[in-house]
């Protein structure tokens, strides 16, 4: 599902037009990738939570070239869901 059929879904089921409901869709991302940029977490109840996860130094090799590269440490974004998203998924 892409944005826009997110978009047109919330304002089917709401009534709200579209314009305004792609406004509310790109502040809510942009508010949860500002959180995650200042290292907060964004929990929601029910449905996930948007965290940072702490990748380790490693090593990692170039079959092609026979060499060994160094990976450094760094941070990615992940989404953890809820049990109780889970659990519908698994229905």
């Amino acid at each position: 599902m892409t944005k826009a059929e997110i978009v047109n879904e919330i304002a089917k089921n709401t009534g709200i037009e579209k314009v305004a409901v792609q406004t509310v869709v790109e502040s809510f991302m942009e508010s949860v990738k500002d959180s995650l940029v200042k290292g907060n977490p964004v929990y929601l109840r029910g449905f996930g939570s948007f965290i940072i996860k702490h990748r380790a130094q490693k090593a990692a090799r170039n079959i092609t070239k026979k060499t060994t590269l160094t990976i450094p440490a760094h941070d990615i974004p992940a989404f953890k869901p809820a049990k109780v998203f889970l659990a519908e998924i698994k229905k």
